[in-house]
């Protein structure tokens, strides 16, 4: 165990936990735990250094609520195992955190880039069904726990499979389907995912499975359940992952820019709410075939 430089030392301090991961959370005198597990989940080829700072923010800023831990699961080259793989390794280190943190009774999770996938993958594992819900208005848990925040930031929802969907490409038709075939040789399986060419046992892509429960796996249920959900897509400067794809939306329906009018939040440009689609329409999109088949499931 350790504590953080600065003139902070005394409140901030990490533990690396012995399967994997990095807690943090708060030294300060308190008459209760932190009771807020907030998951931390870095990106393709990251690590948890990544959310190091972010993660002494959130503590410093919330010592008697909340206990941030960086995932480290999925480091490095472990992310390019694949989506469902990823999503593995993460829910059985969420399952060891809370069974070392009895005092747990609420959780949330911040994610970057692919580390959003392997969360949503993650959550449909942990999900759990309300007891005895009779109204239809009980949500469910995460492994007992009270579903708080979803939060993504730069997450390829839609895949990068598409024009304009990885902005490096230049909008290039022609490199996109050379993309879609060789993908696979940098990025390996996880490639496949994100590029939608993964055919396992004749089962449609996984990105388009995760719009919906599928089989044991509550991916929307699981969603439903946190009080917030939010999606931060980069309008500009994200050579990777498009504003199209973090964004769930069609090219059509991207707003135009704005002068932010938030003087507390100045790079945000535009925000906005969206609506819950019922079950029947999302089934009826389902038997549609196209590129722009999770958007219009997603969305």
């Amino acid at each position: 165990m350790a504590a953080m430089g600065g003139e902070d030392a005394a409140a901030v301090r990490t533990e690396e936990s012995l399967s994997g991961g990095v807690d943090v959370w708060s030294d300060a005198v308190s008459s209760h735990a932190p009771d807020h597990l907030l998951v931390m989940v870095h990106g393709i080829l990251g690590s948890t250094g990544d959310w190091q700072y972010t993660a002494n923010e959130f503590v410093k800023q919330l010592p008697d609520d909340v206990i941030v831990h960086c995932s480290e699961r999925n480091m490095s080259m472990l992310t390019l195992d694949g989506v469902d793989i990823m999503g593995e390794r993460l829910a059985d280190e969420v399952l060891d955190v809370i069974s070392r943190k009895p005092e747990l009774t609420k959780i949330s999770f911040l994610a970057h880039s692919v580390g959003g996938l392997a969360a949503r993958y993650a959550i449909a594992k942990l999900y759990r069904e309300p007891n005895g819900a009779s109204d239809g208005r009980a949500k469910g848990t995460i492994c007992g726990l009270e579903a708080m925040n979803f939060i993504t930031v730069a997450t390829p929802h839609l895949g990068s499979r598409g024009n304009k969907q990885v902005p490096l490409l230049f909008g290039s038709v022609a490199m996109e389907k050379v993309a879609c075939r060789v993908v696979h040789w940098i990025f390996k399986r996880t490639g496949r995912h994100l590029f939608l060419t993964d055919d396992d046992e004749g089962q449609p892509p996984l990105l388009q499975r995760m719009v919906e429960d599928h089989s044991d796996l509550y991916f929307i249920s699981a969603l439903r359940a946190f009080k917030r959900r939010v999606a931060y897509a980069n309008a500009d400067c994200d050579h990777i992952v498009g504003w199209r794809t973090s964004s769930i939306r069609r090219n059509t329906e991207l707003p135009e820019l704005e002068v932010s009018s938030s003087e507390k939040y100045p790079h945000i440009v535009h925000e906005e709410h969206s609506e819950e689609i019922d079950d029947e329409k999302c089934q009826d999109s389902m038997t549609d075939c196209n590129l722009d088949i999770l958007e219009v499931v997603i969305s």
